[in-house]
């Protein structure tokens, strides 16, 4: 059977600030995200198992998604750890999804950020062809 590519398309709300940028997104502020995640794999050949034809079941893709990312990313701040300490202690103590990374929370690392998590998660037969916000 052929390499076939699935993709499931998943939205969420998040806002972040680009410490250091010298535009107007060195600002809190916000997107509405549409992410697709293209999987590609050997769809199961297995009459006995009720996954028969799949690459992988979107109901298994899906939770694994709002594990990883979407618990984690929906209606959160995303912040550099690089900020200030005490600005990131304020914000935590007023708020509950601050999200502190390593990482300038650009819509590139944090593409490879989500794709990093997708990769531990996904089935050994699954691979990871895209990640497209």
């Amino acid at each position: 059977m052929s390499i076939i590519k699935i993709t499931k398309q998943f939205s969420f709300e998040m806002a972040h600030a680009l410490r250091n940028y010298d535009g107007l997104c060195r600002n809190i502020h916000g997107h509405s995200y549409k992410m697709d995640i293209t999987l590609a794999g050997r769809p199961l050949n297995d009459d006995n198992s009720p996954k028969n034809g799949m690459v992988m079941d979107f109901g298994d893709l899906k939770k694994l998604v709002n594990e990883e990312v979407i618990s984690l990313l929906d209606h959160a701040l995303v912040l550099n750890a690089k900020n200030d300490p005490r600005l990131i202690d304020v914000l935590k103590q007023n708020f509950d999804k601050i999200v502190v990374v390593e990482f300038q929370p650009t819509t590139e690392n944090l593409l490879d950020f989500i794709a990093g998590k997708i990769k531990q998660r996904r089935p050994e037969t699954v691979k990871l062809c895209r990640v497209r916000l």
